[in-house]
């Protein structure tokens, strides 16, 4: 059994401070204390928002004020943070890394996106990642996904057949396309027998608008929770097991046939 918990909120942007106490707002409001394992998903670029033309301003080295705030919250809370990413700078360019962080305040797992968004520019302001990133979240297999990775059924197919159960997602969806991403929540959930934790933010900036619809969907496709257009908090629990006897039933991964899957 693992709890889950979406923090569906707005984000200021180029405002690191005001954004990191609305996570601490949050969590005072939200938080109730359990015995069962929990992890909280934030929205992506939680941190700074949407400011990637000004990348040399707002990135931070590694993600390091991020990480630091967010072991602070993990310690105070004695829960972990899956997701929720960051405006990073590293190696010499900026990337859009979501972070792993466990009850300890350890910094176990970072993602950086591979499928960098052309309509948002991302592809011109920021390096995409070349990796997969699983982790194991209380003997749960996770695996981590930043918004327009949605799109890639291929991604999560990856993640299904290394025994990933969970996939958690941050992400900035805009308003125009927020049926895609309804839809694609369950779809990927449904190919893969897997859980889905996604978190999208709410509110509007001077280019978009931001309606929330955060979601946990279980294996069979089937919404646990779901968020509406306004800040929004939640915890959810699932049973992983139910992913691995999907996946027994349904059989669609053991049926592959990859020899004829060529283009």
């Amino acid at each position: 059994m693992l709890r889950i918990g979406l923090a569906q909120m707005d984000i200021k942007l180029g405002d690191r401070e005001a954004n990191f106490a609305a996570v601490e707002e949050w969590m005072k409001k939200y938080w109730t204390p359990s015995e069962t394992e929990t992890a909280v998903v934030l929205p992506e670029m939680f941190d700074v928002g949407y400011v990637i033309d000004e990348a040399d301003k707002y990135a931070d080295r590694d993600a390091e004020r991020a990480v630091e705030f967010l072991s602070g919250l993990a310690r105070r809370y004695n829960v972990w943070f899956a997701g929720g990413s960051a405006l990073a700078w590293a190696d010499g360019a900026a990337v859009n890394r979501a972070l792993v962080v466990n009850p300890r305040g350890e910094d176990v797992a970072h993602y950086d996106k591979v499928h960098l968004v052309p309509m948002m520019d991302e592809d011109k302001y920021l390096r995409g990642g070349s990796e997969f990133c699983a982790f194991d979240l209380g003997g749960v297999k996770c695996a981590l996904a930043i918004c327009y990775d949605l799109r890639f059924c291929e991604w999560f197919r990856m993640g299904a057949l290394a025994g990933a159960q969970l996939f958690f997602i941050s992400a900035e969806w805009p308003r125009p396309r927020i049926g895609h991403w309804r839809t694609l929540l369950r779809a990927r959930a449904v190919e893969n027998m897997m859980y889905i934790a996604a978190c999208n933010r709410v509110g509007d900036t001077p280019s978009d608008s931001f309606p929330g619809y955060s979601a946990v969907i279980d294996p069979w496709g089937a919404p646990l929770c779901e968020a509406a257009e306004s800040p929004f908090g939640a915890f959810v629990e699932i049973e992983p097991r139910k992913a691995e006897e999907a996946r027994r039933f349904i059989k669609a991964l053991e049926m592959r046939r990859p020899e004829l899957y060529k283009l």
